[in-house]
């Protein structure tokens, strides 16, 4: 059985491949059906069609390569059904270096498997 914190970590890498792959469908099992996400804007994004939408707009742009999340961290509450994922992102692009900062993800565990339920991103440096 793999433990939570891998678990959630081989979720993270999984939803990175699939944003460099451009790949926006593939991404909805990632998500509950209520995510609420805040973007490094400060932009809030209510539900996972919303979530999923967003990121198809996204890959329209020739110009977008990738976000790259990298988790730091991985806190788990005392009954195993809910979990604090904490690290950097960046954004990748074709021309530049763009934008990076932290962000925190809150996964819940339903029948076996791990979903993001909420996601805050917060812009550092553009």
């Amino acid at each position: 059985m793999t433990a939570p914190e891998d678990a959630i970590r081989a979720r993270r890498r999984l939803t990175n491949k699939l944003i460099a792959a451009h790949d926006a469908p593939r991404l909805r099992p990632f998500f509950a059906p209520d995510v609420k996400l805040i973007a490094g804007d400060g932009s809030l994004i209510l539900g996972a069609d919303a979530v999923i939408e967003a990121f198809a707009a996204q890959f329209q742009d020739p110009d977008f390569v990738a976000y790259v999340r990298t988790p730091e961290s991985v806190d788990l509450d005392q009954d195993g059904a809910r979990a604090a994922e904490h690290g950097r992102w960046v954004a990748q692009s074709k021309t530049s270096s763009g934008p990076r900062g932290t962000y925190l993800a809150c996964w819940r565990k339903v029948t076996g498997q791990w979903f993001i339920e909420s996601e805050l991103f917060i812009t550092l440096a553009q």
